[in-house]
């Protein structure tokens, strides 16, 4: 059997079509999906945000709120605009932490604090308020863990120390200060 140039022309325009068809199918399906993947847009934003984390008998244990929450799809990075959590744990002082700004891991076991973070915790029987002033904070929830690397100010009282680095297990209620560390006590009147 012989091809001719008319057997073979159909057939090779017939090829070179769905080739064709076949890669402008493929670029418009990337064109689609591409974009939304580069892009850092929103997927849901919710105003006057609040979650709460409750113990086993149905009270509060954590309280996270936010002026505003915004989540993105890309990244599952999420925003903060000035958020706030509370502690409230039985027996022990309540502590509040508040920020202009925060980001939350996609799990929510991790929050990121920045831009005048103030940590308060409040006066009991036996200890007067404590006021921590930074400018970020890292809490990890899960472990009880609030850490920065960053310039710490504490104020109780009549006492205030200074330095850069902190971490503090509120579990263990242990407090740490890293280096530079400067401290004024005074005497109670």
């Amino acid at each position: 059997m012989r091809l001719t140039t008319t057997r073979v022309f159909p057939l090779a325009l017939m090829l070179s079509l769905a080739m064709l068809t076949f890669y402008l199918e493929r670029m418009v399906r990337d064109e689609d999906t591409a974009p939304a993947k580069r892009r850092h847009d929103p997927d849901y934003v919710i105003t006057n945000f609040t979650s709460t984390t409750f113990d086993r008998e149905g009270k509060p244990l954590n309280v996270l709120s936010a002026v505003r929450m915004v989540h993105f799809p890309d990244d599952d990075a999420t925003e903060l605009e000035a958020p706030r959590v509370v502690q409230t744990k039985p027996g022990e002082p309540r502590m509040s932490v508040q920020a202009e700004r925060g980001a939350m891991s996609a799990d929510g076991e991790e929050i990121f604090l920045y831009d005048n973070v103030v940590m308060v915790r409040e006066g009991d029987a036996t200890r007067p308020e404590a006021r921590l002033t930074t400018s970020f904070l890292h809490i990890v929830r899960e472990r009880s863990l609030v850490r920065t690397d960053r310039e710490v100010t504490i104020v109780e009282d009549n006492r205030s120390l200074r330095g850069r680095g902190m971490e503090y297990n509120s579990d263990s209620q242990v407090f740490t200060l890293m280096a530079d560390v400067h401290g004024r006590f005074e005497p109670k009147k």
